[in-house]
Order: structure tokens, then sequence, then C-alpha cells
């Protein structure tokens, strides 16, 4: 973003320290917690970006609100998450098959409902979430949109195949410390059923005939150049 906008300011947040030490000259890093109240100035920016919060955030109602607050008017708003469950394109993988079993349990074997009550964090954001809670804010021109996403590199479409193998090399990258915190920390698995239950779950996600498709949901929305009666302000 900042490499494509040099004339544009560009303040990134992490809640941990892991940026890289080159950067383009408009662009500022801050360590921080989404979570807590925000210390811009209201009103101060153009765009925000949000993705891949899931399990991360105890009060959605209150992040929007905070979003909100710090756009300008008619600034817009975008937050993209992933849905945990993935599927397999492929017919002859059986629902009874063991691979089957693993896709469908990128969501319920990882136990992330579970999780997210334990923490009081949600992973679920299917029933069109990012709409609602765009539309509770109180943006306008919502536009909300579930992306079809394959996972490595078995699409035929030279697009879509560079796409899956870039998907896939960050899933798998990411597999094992994604699943240490709700395996071993909030639900007492040991550590070598963890690595156990990620090394088969990557054998299979990233097999070409498993034909994995993963969804990814995304949200945009602008704040109005006048303010909306209704608008939320959980704090």
């Amino acid at each position: 973003m900042a490499d494509q906008f040099p004339s544009a300011k560009v303040i990134a947040t992490d809640i941990t320290p892991t940026q890289p030490s080159w950067v383009p000259p408009n662009l500022e890093f801050q360590i921080d917690d989404a979570q807590l109240d925000w210390t811009f100035e209201p009103e101060s920016f153009d765009f925000i970006h949000v993705r891949y919060l899931q399990g991360s955030i105890e009060n959605w109602d209150k992040l929007y609100s905070q979003v909100y607050k710090a756009l300008k008017p008619g600034g817009w708003f975008q937050h993209i998450e992933p849905d945990l469950q993935m599927l397999s394109q492929n017919p002859d993988v059986k629902v009874d098959d063991k691979q089957s079993w693993v896709i469908v349990s990128s969501a319920d074997g990882l136990k992330c409902s579970e999780v997210g009550e334990k923490m009081g964090r949600t992973f679920d954001f299917t029933d069109r979430k990012l709409e609602k809670l765009a539309t509770a804010a109180g943006f306008s021109a919502i536009n909300f949109e579930t992306h079809r996403i394959p996972v490595g590199r078995w699409p035929k479409d030279k697009k879509m195949k560079e796409l899956g193998t870039f998907v896939g090399l960050s899933f798998s990258q990411a597999l094992d410390g994604f699943v240490k915190l709700p395996l071993c920390e909030i639900l007492g698995w040991s550590p070598e059923e963890m690595q156990l239950f990620a090394a088969e779950m990557r054998r299979v996600l990233m097999n070409p005939k498993t034909q994995t498709t993963g969804f990814v949901f995304s949200v945009y929305g602008q704040k109005p150049e006048k303010p909306v009666e209704g608008t939320s302000t959980a704090e």
C-alpha cells in the first residue's frame, strides 16, 4: 500500500514486533492492541483496513465503533476474515473418508467454536457477520462478498493455480503456530497431539487430489458525510 501510494501516510499496527527492518519512508509501524482504546485522533483517517483477527477480539462492536470514530466523514473501511472450514472440490472424497474428516475438521476438529466460547473471542464469521457489524456501526454503501479460493496447486487455471500456491504456502507455514494456542493452551492437548494433528491436516489439505477450497469473507463501507442516527457507540 505504501509503495503504491507514495504520497499517502500509512500506519500499520500489530500486537507483536514482527515487522521488517526496511520499509518505505511513508510507512510507520506501531505496536498496539486493537482491543484497547485507540489513541488516534478522531476523524483522522481516509481509509482503515482490518484483516485476519479471528479469535483475537472480545468486542467486535467496540472495534467497529473505534474504526468509525477514527475515519474522516466520507472515509472508507475494509475488513477481511477467512472461514476456517475448508471443503473438497473432489466428488470422490466422501463425507466419511478420513480426508474429508480432516477437511471439515479445519473448523470442528480445531474446535474453534468451543475455543472461541472459552476465550470469549469468536472464530465464526459466517451468516454475513461482517456485514451486520458494519451496518450496526453506521457505515453506508456497504458491500459484502464471499470469495472462493483454492488451497494448493491443484487448479488448472494459471491464475487460480498461482493464487492457490501462495495460499497453500501461507497456510502450511502458519498452521503449527495457529493451532498451538487453541489446542494446547485452551483445550489442553499435548504438544505431540497438536503436532500430529497439524501434520495430518497439512498432508491432506495440500494433497492435489483433495482439491481443497477455502472461503474468505470481505466487507467494505463508507462513513457518511453526516452522522447517522442510531450509530453504535459500544465501549
